[in-house]
């Protein structure tokens, strides 16, 4: 079998449900984590395990603890208290980095980056290359992601060029280039135009649909409610872990967002 057979092999086993996570427990497992910059715990006493293939969303409101508990999971920040696993490791120490993707919010990313999108794509082979250079297989690879994500036109042209869903679009294909187990996006449609918000999660959920197990930090509960499986509310402690629908009819929303949250979310009572 060649290189590329090997991945259109990877590819479809993925669309069939199989992950490489899928006999490895749980992606994130956190028991009874507690952490604070100062004495003032920002995330207290929060346990929640996240399995292959999920669609989740993180959501609260500002200063909830939302961006601490993504650098819990991945292992950007030691818990004070309590264990944080990521992929069956402790997250701290965990070094398999081609495994996870990261998207930051549009307002952030790629500031003052003069590359190209291909460029960019490219740098999710680097873990698997290390230092050496990029061979005709992890070019194709890199072409696939672009491909996947609608940006093959876009190959030469700069990201400081690319409207905000389309930058997007390109870090979301160097996870892909990455072959990541899992995709976490810090508010990626912060900046977003609305046309590009709604293709973004379409592209979301084909990902899903293919196994990649997506955690979603999100501001919009509206696109939440739509979009993802599962909802954990979060405001310094979880208040509310289930699926979507529940979370709509649940009192953790107004208890945490206030009375008028419903009418966030886009339900009408």
């Amino acid at each position: 079998m060649s290189a590329n057979d090997a991945d259109r092999a990877t590819v479809a086993g993925r669309a069939e449900g199989e992950t490489a996570t899928s006999e490895d427990g749980p992606v994130v497992d956190l028991s009874g984590v507690t952490f604070g910059y100062t004495a003032t715990p920002v995330v207290e006493d929060v346990s929640l395990t996240i399995d292959p293939g999920e669609y989740v969303a993180v959501v609260g409101p500002n200063g909830s603890g939302k961006s601490t508990l993504m650098r819990l999971m991945l292992g950007l920040l030691e818990p004070d208290a309590g264990t944080a696993r990521l992929f069956g490791e402790r997250a701290d120490r965990f070094d398999d980095g081609e495994r996870i993707g990261y998207v930051a919010q549009q307002a952030s990313a790629a500031k003052g980056m003069p590359i190209t999108v291909r460029e960019v794509v490219k740098m999710g082979r680097f873990p698997h290359v290390r230092f050496g250079r990029l061979s005709s297989e992890d070019w194709a690879i890199v072409d696939d992601a672009l491909a996947t994500v609608g940006m093959s036109a876009f190959t030469d042209r700069r990201v400081t060029q690319l409207s905000g869903g389309q930058r997007q679009r390109a870090f979301i294909a160097r996870a892909l280039a990455s072959e990541a187990d899992l995709l976490v996006l810090d508010e990626p449609t912060v900046g977003v135009d609305a046309e590009s918000v709604d293709a973004f999660y379409n592209l979301l959920a084909a990902l899903n649909a293919e196994g990649i197990t997506i955690i979603l930090i999100e501001h919009d509960l509206g696109a939440v409610v739509e979009h993802a499986d599962r909802a954990v509310c979060l405001n310094r402690e979880i208040y509310f872990d289930g699926s979507t629908d529940e979370f709509v009819e649940s009192d953790a929303l107004v208890r945490a967002f206030g009375a008028e949250a419903r009418l966030l979310t886009g339900v009408r009572e």
